[in-house]
């Protein structure tokens, strides 16, 4: 094709949002990748262009000058534009079979490593939303009851008043958010530590990928609830560790299983304050035994604190952090329940000798967490509205629990047993028949509710031993009561269907 001919076919969409200069840019160099204009060849001169594309000399000048400036093309005032020689042409025998804008290959360049396909493997369980909220979702808080005024208001002075730490900052975190966070720990989590102690970190999902990182050698044992919380048990199968399921019982984790069939574990994953997904709380003899086992297996215990804020029966329970007298202890907490999931903070409680360790690991990973949201949380603590989050957020998800144990009170009560329900944002509730929990579960989606199985909290190593009776686990805070009854009411038609076994 003449260059002139191949100019004028050159695809340009006037109504699309890519400036006109751009879309030239890419097919000119689209058109030299694939060799439709040889190395050496000389373009059009810019208003020949024009006319051949109805478009301005600006547009053509500018879209040169990206190509010159990427090394496509050479040329000089009074000489001419040439495509430059230093572009390889393509093999000839597979310059036709390239496309016009080349597709993104759909398999790998290569295999991943062995450790990238652990890091693939390891959350491929693990369950993300990615659809419109719906009865029952877990481990959402009710995000509309959130001052979002407030927080813009914080934000917003910040950014209007920048200072030195709008540079790159202390990887622990913002100091003045860590003093705060430190009160707030010993006063209503019996946290004992000191501001030194806390890492910020973008999340508790990240906390957990750095320990499991920095404490576990690949083939290290690691002690893991079975059912539990699968995005925990991720980061530890990606760190190359064993995960070793110990069961769950209404004390919490079965401590004296872990001691007899696996003692020589390096570090052991709880929820003691409420357990994630049966909802126990672990018992003070259980406390005391990990711990005493901790300290004679020199182990790590990662205690993940998730949603203690939100207790309806009392004040939250003591810290397992706050009997710790050996240093083994690792407090993980997040402010996605609290705040908001989209704010991404979270935070680590370390004993005093790893707590500038992990600063150091966190600073390979990502330097530090973003600082204005840091800086907007300490100034939301110190003025008060953090408390009286808390407070409102408790009372709404108190009432809405109350609704949601109403409601399976009066629709569901030969079909479910309610599992403790004196804290936190889901409840668990076990079938009194013999239900399928997949089919179950199929039936919601297709009546438009999420249910979740218990199954799904299970270890894939786990045996009979660890194994949960069949249920599901349902989210109660972030739905108004209206959704609540209507999401009973459809749970209560598929449990009592015959079509689905």
């Amino acid at each position: 094709m003449d260059i002139h001919q191949l100019i004028a076919a050159l695809p340009l969409d006037r109504g699309a949002r890519a400036p006109l200069f751009r879309q030239l840019y890419a097919a000119i160099r689209a058109a030299i990748l694939r060799g439709a204009i040889d190395p050496g060849a000389q373009l059009p001169p810019t208003r020949q262009f024009c006319r051949l594309l109805s478009v301005s000399r600006q547009t053509v000048l500018n879209a040169y000058a990206l190509l010159s400036a990427e090394g496509y093309l050479d040329g000089a005032v009074g000489r001419g534009t040439y495509v430059s020689l230093a572009v390889p042409a393509p093999p000839a025998a597979s310059a036709a079979k390239v496309p016009e804008v080349p597709a993104m290959a759909a398999t790998l360049l290569r295999p991943l490593p062995a450790r990238g396909q652990a890091m693939v493997a390891a959350m491929q369980q693990v369950a993300f939303h990615a659809s419109a909220l719906c009865a029952f979702r877990v481990g959402m808080p009710r995000i509309d009851h959130f001052p979002f005024d407030v927080w813009a208001r914080l934000e917003g002075r910040r950014r209007r008043r920048p200072d030195h730490h709008f540079g790159y900052g202390d990887p622990a975190g913002f100091l003045p958010l860590r003093e705060l966070l430190c009160v707030y720990l010993k006063a209503s989590r019996g946290v004992q530590c000191t501001p030194q102690q806390i890492i910020i970190t973008s999340g508790s999902q990240q906390a957990l990928y750095l320990l499991s990182q920095l404490l576990l050698a690949p083939g290290d044992a690691a002690w893991m609830e079975s059912p539990g919380y699968r995005g925990a048990s991720g980061p530890l199968r990606a760190a190359g560790a064993t995960v070793f399921p110990v069961p769950v019982d209404a004390e919490g984790m079965d401590v004296a299983y872990g001691e007899a069939h696996c003692p020589h574990a390096r570090l052991a994953y709880v929820t003691p304050s409420h357990q994630l997904p049966l909802g126990v709380a672990m018992s003070l003899p259980r406390r005391l035994a990990l711990l005493a086992w901790a300290a004679r297996a020199q182990a790590w215990v990662v205690e993940d604190d998730y949603d203690s804020e939100y207790r309806y029966t009392g004040a939250p329970l003591a810290s397992l952090q706050g009997l710790d007298t050996a240093g083994c202890v690792i407090y993980v907490g997040t402010l996605s329940k609290v705040l908001f999931p989209g704010l991404r903070l979270g935070y680590m409680v370390a004993p005093p000798a790893l707590a500038e360790p992990l600063a150091q690991a966190k600073a390979l990973l990502d330097r530090h967490t973003a600082i204005v949201p840091q800086m907007a949380l300490a100034d939301f603590i110190a003025e008060g509205h953090f408390g009286r989050h808390i407070r409102r957020t408790r009372d709404s998800n108190a009432e809405r629990r109350a609704v949601l144990l109403g409601a399976i009170e009066r629709e569901l009560d030969d079909q479910l047993a309610c599992g403790p329900a004196d804290s936190g944002l889901e409840l668990c509730a076990y079938f009194r028949g013999r239900h399928q929990e997949a089919a179950v579960a199929r039936a919601g989606l297709e009546r438009g509710i999420e249910l979740r199985p218990l199954g799904h909290y299970a270890q894939p190593e786990a045996g009979s031993q660890c194994a949960t009776p069949a249920g599901l686990l349902l989210g109660f805070a972030a739905l108004a009561p209206p959704e609540i009854e209507h999401g009973v009411q459809t749970l209560a038609t598929i449990l009592r269907g015959r079509s689905l076994y």
